[in-house]
């Protein structure tokens, strides 16, 4: 049976991230419409103590690192790409610019220095973003559904209360699906989501022995049993139970909706590490309990993965080869992988 190296990725603003155990690329499409591949390896704190590399533990450290490294390359592309520039570059412009001499050229070069802190100011917007979307998932995924509960409890003279986990679980799942609706009607989110569908074919069509071309790609299912989304699922589901476990167990903390909210941060960790496990079984077997833990969040990759155009397809194909062994690469790699070709492939 023939052997392959285990792969993921994320995807990017025109492009995707791509890693296996050897290492990590960012393949994105730049501002000159050509493919172009960065080394993107970082070191992990699961390389210095193998403590971190227990089950479960090493679930939640994977998670940290992976926003963290996710955040990294999100910036790398939207910079390369030309996302963070102000505006478009007019051909013309460039072409009045070849024949400026020295002096004309300097002096330009000082009046466009401004539109190089533009990348600066997207990282200080994102950063904020990113920090107004962690208090606001708290928000939504945790104090909304905690109070609600309680409102209705009340209402009903607590006779709901062991309904609690279940209720805020469900809340949460709702809440979720209808955040990833809203945002892929988005034109930016959409093309993200048609280079996530890119970046699950590509590694399909590699685990299953096939030459690495577009055509090959093209032809892959989009849906991935190992994908992120798949993932949030999982933690989902996996918070519901161990929210039942606490509230049965220690049922006076769940009448403080802040104390609550709290603890349920706290478990955190504990809810990535198992679904991280669960992932990872259902990575590497075939079977009933898989296809049952596998299925909510292969539903919700209809959503989060679009069909991508071959030169999608192509970015894929890219990262994956920069991740293989140089002979695994050339043997998967036919003469036309490297021919040139443009978006609207």
């Amino acid at each position: 049976m023939r052997k392959c190296l285990s792969v993921g990725g994320q995807a990017l603003i025109e492009g995707i991230m791509m890693k296996s155990p050897l290492k990590t690329v960012i393949a994105v499409r730049n501002k000159q419409k050509e493919i172009e591949v960065i080394d993107f390896n970082e070191g992990s704190v699961k390389d210095k103590c193998k403590f971190l590399n227990l089950p479960i533990i090493r679930g939640a450290v994977t998670f940290v690192e992976s926003l963290i490294q996710g955040y990294k390359a999100l910036m790398i592309s939207a910079d390369k790409s030309g996302m963070t520039e102000l505006e478009e570059a007019d051909p013309e412009q460039e072409n009045e610019d070849r024949n400026k001499s020295g002096d004309e050229k300097e002096n330009q070069k000082e009046k466009s220095e401004p539109k190089k802190l533009s990348g600066a100011v997207m990282g200080a917007t994102m950063v904020i973003a990113s920090v107004l979307g962690v208090l606001l998932a708290i928000a939504l995924f945790m104090y909304v559904p905690a109070k609600l509960f309680n409102l209705l409890n009340g209402l009903l003279n607590n006779n709901i209360s062991f309904l609690r986990a279940l209720f805020e679980g469900v809340l949460k799942i709702i809440i979720f699906i209808l955040y990833i609706v809203l945002v892929s009607k988005t034109k930016d989110i959409k093309r993200v989501f048609m280079y996530h569908g890119a970046e699950h074919k590509t590694i399909f069509c590699y685990e299953n022995g096939l030459m690495l071309t577009k055509e090959n790609v093209k032809k892959q299912s989009r849906f991935h049993p190992r994908c992120g989304t798949s993932f949030m699922f999982l933690m989902l589901f996996v918070g519901i139970l161990l929210s039942f476990i606490l509230q049965t167990v220690f049922p006076a903390i769940t009448k403080i909706t802040w104390l609550w909210v709290l603890i349920k941060i706290l478990i955190l960790p504990l809810i990535c590490g198992i679904g991280y496990e669960l992932i990872r079984y259902c990575g590497k077997h075939q079977n009933v309990l898989v296809k049952i833990i596998s299925a909510p969040g292969l539903w919700m990759q209809r959503i989060t993965t679009k069909e991508p155009d071959l030169s999608m397809c192509k970015v894929g194909i890219a990262s994956l080869l920069a991740v293989l062994p140089k002979e695994e690469a050339e043997s998967l790699t036919l003469k036309e992988n490297t021919q040139e070709d443009t978006p609207e492939d």
